[in-house]
């Protein structure tokens, strides 16, 4: 198995030699910190430092903390009230899906009226799929700031990143969907 010498030395020696590449390690991060910076230093040694700007639209506006700047269109908090309550209610009238997985079979079954996806959503990219099904099969989406909120709205103890409100033939909430729609709908223009 092992050599012999390796377990013959003695425990001391080992832990030393540990903690002496431990404080080395440490010194030369100590040494890395208090350097002066300079312009070169921050590129790997361009010359030049680079700043970031803002490339677009969505990175200019402003978030809600924790919302990905993918997350567009986001609703304003007016309509984000207005939307919660309406998908409360459909949930209640079982109208309502939860899940992007849910939310995907319903566009692809073409039951949906609208989607409702989470802004801060960790990663983003988990539903970022549904604003493209959407697009393809023209139903309206928006994003909400909240997760948990949206959960809530749906009736449930944990947060829920997408939910679809689905059609049924004389319900109660045909009105209150149709405004929603629009309401979606002046978001993107």
């Amino acid at each position: 198995m092992f050599p012999l010498r390796f377990c013959l030395q003695p425990k001391d020696a080992k832990d030393k030699k540990v903690k002496k590449d431990k404080k080395e390690k440490k010194e030369k991060k100590s040494k890395k910190d208090k350097e002066p910076s300079s312009p070169g230093a921050a590129t790997g040694g361009g010359g030049v430092e680079s700043i970031p700007t803002p490339s677009s639209a969505a990175e200019r506006r402003d978030l809600p903390p924790g919302v990905s700047s993918k997350a567009f269109p986001l609703a304003d908090t007016d309509l984000c009230t207005k939307l919660l309550d309406l998908v409360a209610q459909a949930a209640q009238l079982r109208l309502l899906k939860k899940g992007a997985n849910e939310a995907t079979k319903t566009l692809n079954r073409g039951i949906s009226e609208f989607i409702v996806c989470a802004g801060d959503a960790e990663p983003i990219e988990i539903l970022m799929h549904l604003p493209l099904l959407c697009e393809d099969k023209n139903v309206p989406y928006v994003f909400v700031p909240s997760k948990v909120a949206l959960g809530r709205s749906c009736g449930v103890s944990r947060s829920v990143i997408a939910c679809s409100v689905m059609q049924q033939e004389g319900s109660a909430l045909k009105a209150q969907i149709e405004a929603a729609k629009v309401a979606i709908d002046k978001l993107l223009m």
